[in-house]
C-alpha cells in the first residue's frame, strides 16, 4: 500500500554509531565483505508528547517516510503517547562504491564517504514529485557551491505557481522565502542538494526533482563536501547483504510509484527485483516465511533471512 513518501504531505546486529552535532548520523564502514551497519533504537513517546512524527524523525536524522515504514500505523501527526517505536538506524550500505556522495531515492537517504576516512555519513533527503522525478541513474559530481543561494524557476515552475494564483518573480532571492533555503552543492544544470525554508518534507516527494535536506544537515554538507566530489544517484528499494559469518539480510523499501494511479492505488506495488536479488533470495538456507514477509510489510528495517545462522 502506498504511503505519504510517495505524495506531497499537508503536513542486535551491527556496529556503533554516534551523532555528529544533530547534522549526520556517522557510521564507521564495516568490515570487508560486509554492508550492515548500525543499530534500530527503540523510542517510547512520552506521556505528555504532542510533538508530531516529524519532529522525532529530525531528532535521530531519520525522514518521515522512514519513520512510517518502520513503524507501520503510526499515526503521524501525533503518534500515541505512551507507545514505542522503532528508529530505524541500522542499515544496509548500498552496493555502490565506497566513494562521495550516494542518493538512493527509494529509501531517501544520502551516503556520504569522506575521503580519506573508513566512515560513512547518512542523511534524509526529501526528492522530486511524480512527474518531476529526481535523477535515479546518473553519476555527476558537485559541480559548485553556493551560500544563500537564489532561486531562478523554470518555465514550467512559472507556470505551475501562476495556476495557483502565486506568481513567483523572475529570480527569487535569497532569504526566508527561498525554498532552496541557506545552502546549495549544485550537481548539474538542473539539479541541486539544498536545504529548503519548509518544515516538512523529508523523506518525501516534496521538490521539483532537487535533493533537500533539513537546515543542519545542508549547512554540515556544505562545509565538508568539496567541489569535485562524485555524485551517484540510484534507485535501489531493495538492498541486500551476506555477511562474513554467514548471516544473510535483506532490506525492502516500498517502491517510488511511476504514475498517477500507482500513487492512487492501495495495492501494493510491484518490487524491482534484479537477478543478483533473486539468487540471493533463492539460496537453500533462506527461510521462505521470513522472505515473503519482508517483502510484504516493506519495513525498511535489515532483516535475517536464514535465521538459524548464528
Amino acid at each position: 500500500m502506498n504511503i505519504m513518501r510517495n505524495a506531497i504531505p499537508a503536513l542486535l546486529c551491527g556496529l556503533t554509531l554516534t551523532s555528529l552535532s544533530a547534522s549526520a548520523v556517522e557510521y564507521p564502514l564495516p568490515a570487508a565483505n560486509s554492508r550492515l551497519v548500525g543499530q534500530n533504537i527503540e523510542y517510547v513517546v512520552p506521556a505528555d508528547s504532542k510533538q508530531p512524527l516529524e519532529a522525532i524523525a529530525a531528532k535521530y536524522q531519520i525522514g518521515l517516510s522512514g519513520m512510517m515504514e518502520a513503524n507501520h500505523g503510526v499515526d503521524p501527526y501525533l503518534p500515541k503517547p505512551g507507545s514505542t517505536l522503532i528508529i530505524p538506524q541500522q542499515l544496509i550500505l548500498p552496493d555502490t562504491p565506497h566513494e562521495g556522495i550516494v542518493i538512493n531515492v527509494a529509501e531517501m537517504r544520502l551516503y556520504y564517504y569522506p575521503k580519506g576516512k573508513k566512515t560513512v555519513e547518512v542523511l534524509p533527503v526529501g526528492i522530486g514529485q511524480l512527474g518531476k522525478d529526481t535523477p535515479e541513474n546518473w553519476i555527476t559530481s558537485v559541480q559548485r557551491k553556493q551560500a544563500n543561494p537564489t532561486w531562478t524557476p523554470t518555465a514550467k515552475v512559472h507556470k505551475e505557481y501562476a495556476a495557483m494564483g502565486e506568481p513567483l518573480p523572475a529570480v527569487v532571492p535569497a532569504g526566508p522565502e527561498n525554498p532552496m533555503g541557506l545552502f546549495a552543492l549544485y550537481v548539474g544544470n538542473l539539479y541541486a542538494i539544498h536545504g529548503t525554508n519548509a518544515s516538512f518534507g523529508i523523506g518525501l516527494r516534496v521538490s521539483h526533482g532537487c535533493i533537500r535536506l533539513r537546515n543542519d544537515d545542508i549547512k554540515h554538507l556544505f562545509s565538508v563536501v568539496p567541489v569535485g566530489t562524485r555524485v551517484q544517484f540510484i534507485n535501489q528499494p531493495v538492498k541486500a547483504t551476506q555477511e562474513p559469518d554467514g548471516r544473510r539480510y535483506l532490506e525492502v523499501h516500498e517502491p517510488l510509484s511511476r504514475t498517477m494511479e500507482e500513487l492512487n492505488s492501495t495495492e501494493q506495488a510491484s518490487l524491482p527485483m534484479t537477478a543478483g536479488i533473486g539468487h540471493f533470495i533463492a539460496k537453500a538456507d533462506t527461510d521462505s516465511h521470513v522472505v515473503k514477509q519482508i517483502l510484504e510489510d516493506r519495513t525498511g528495517l535489515p532483516t535475517q533471512i536464514n535465521p538459524q545462522t548464528n
